[in-house]
């Protein structure tokens, strides 16, 4: 039997919850044709204003827009601050765990996270023992995906701690959701998001390295206009108001990263990097990089640059250490986690695994490093065939893969070519740490746009919606 689906609205037929009551009786009085104008005239600004994401491996022109849903997703401020409080204790367990395994090492002496669990993972990166970083803080933007099941039941999907994308639709949602319909914006109290980038600055200059000589100079470095996050990498730059850079704008002479300019170099004290760890340093890793600055570790470990988030940072968001993420808060923090993960197997251990060959039918088997929806079995959506060939998959490598019940996520009104109708969703919220951590309220709510898709990544063909917490 299939679990009950929480409708965030409310169970059709059933009183609607009181967040949506306002928007209820304003679907009730709009024409579903002003709903369709309105859905193209979203579109045309996506288009108009260059909000596209890239979809690798497609042929012909693979820039496409993410698809937007005009109906905002409402939250309740107490439902917030749960949200809040438990994002913000996990982040913090995750920086200590972090700056832990990079350091001292209490956690695996302790015998709370396997060694060979860090030590042989393929996103540890030796070159960061014994780097301090100021705060202590290596993820300093941290995108922590959640889901819903009940009123009070929040559950967090996995940790994005190396370089989650997605917050400049968070921010572009809310603008032309304001722009299109004033009148239902005003009828609501909604907490603003537009300060995001002004928190992100700060989060940023809060954080120069030791030996930064005076105001901090910040800049955003890209891997070019090729890659699927530029739009966003472009945005944040023009709204921190600081310089977007390619690995060929820097260089590094005496340790210390300087920026080409065309008044003379200028030094780089805190680099936003949107550059994986493997082609940051073509001297540390990758020698065939041509996207990152050769040097930059070397400049790194003197304390004379910082990078966010910190190198390493992906220990934390493999998803087999998320296991143990209730843990981390235990021990580094002393408290009971807020926010619950889901129940996962990790299919390295032989019980695990056994149990997940088993029921595959029933659980959504995921890629310990996948990420967008790829490398990803939905038990309960797949054809035989498919759960056979994945099934092999997980024989022959057993280590890459975790499995999770396959959980019922919360549904929210969207509009569809059929009318308003409940889709599922996930929320991406997005947590800054640096002298203080801190979460704007809202965050990326992704949607399934078909009926009855539980896959919400927008290379699957998931889309957003605003997201919109009450003030209390």
């Amino acid at each position: 039997m299939a679990p009950a689906i929480f409708d965030e609205m409310g169970p059709r037929g059933v009183e609607v919850r009181q967040a949506y009551r306002i928007l209820q009786a304003w679907l009730d009085e709009t024409p579903t044709e002003i709903l369709t104008l309105r859905r193209d005239e979203a579109e045309t600004f996506f288009r108009r204003i260059g909000i596209t994401f890239a979809v690798y491996g497609e042929g012909g022109d693979p820039e496409r827009l993410i698809p937007f849903d005009i109906i905002p997703r409402i939250l309740e401020a107490a439902e917030w601050r749960q949200i809040s409080d438990g994002l913000i204790q996990r982040v913090k367990a995750l920086n200590a765990f972090i700056a832990d395994v990079y350091g001292a090492q209490e956690i695996l002496n302790a015998g709370v996270v396997p060694r060979g669990q860090i030590l042989l993972n393929e996103t540890w990166r030796c070159q960061m023992q014994g780097v301090v970083l100021p705060y202590n803080v290596y993820t300093h933007i941290a995108g922590i995906d959640m889901v819903r099941v009940g009123p009070e039941e929040f559950y967090v999907l996995e940790d994005n701690c190396r370089t989650p994308s997605g917050v400049s639709y968070m921010l572009e949602n809310r603008e032309i959701t304001m722009r299109l319909f004033p009148d239902l914006f005003s009828r609501y109290n909604v907490a603003p998001v537009d300060h995001y980038c002004d928190e992100l600055l700060r989060t940023l200059c809060s954080v120069a390295p030791r030996n930064c000589p005076g105001e901090p100079t910040v800049v955003v470095l890209t891997p070019g206009i090729y890659n699927s996050a530029y739009y966003e990498h472009s945005f944040l730059a023009d709204q921190m108001g600081v310089e977007l850079v390619e690995g060929p704008d820097l260089y590094v002479m005496d340790d210390i990263v300087y920026m080409r300019t065309t008044q003379g170099p200028k030094r780089v004290d805190v680099i936003y990097r949107r550059v994986d760890d493997e082609f940051l340093d073509p001297l540390s890793f990758r020698p065939d990089s041509a996207l990152g600055v050769a040097g930059l570790m070397s400049a790194y470990r003197a304390g004379n640059v910082n990078l966010t988030n910190a190198v390493g940072a992906g220990i934390a968001d493999d998803k087999s250490i998320y296991i143990h993420v209730p843990k981390m808060i235990e021990f580094y923090l002393g408290e009971k986690p807020i926010l619950k993960n889901v129940p996962t197997w990790r299919c390295g251990e032989p019980d695990d695994a056994a149990y997940v060959l088993e029921h595959l039918a029933d659980l959504v088997v995921k890629e310990v490093h996948g990420s967008g929806g790829y490398g990803m079995l939905v038990g309960p959506k797949a054809t035989k065939d498919e759960i056979s060939a994945f099934g092999a998959r997980v024989k022959a490598a057993p280590e890459k893969y975790i499995a999770q019940p396959t959980l019922a996520l919360s549904t929210c009104p969207t509009f569809v070519d059929e009318g308003v109708a409940p889709r599922h969703v996930d929320l991406r919220p997005f947590v800054l740490s640096g002298a203080e951590t801190r979460v704007v309220p809202g965050g990326l709510t992704r949607v399934a746009m078909r009926e009855g898709s539980l896959v919400v990544n927008s290379s699957q063909g998931g889309g957003t919606k605003d997201t919109w917490v009450l003030k209390s």
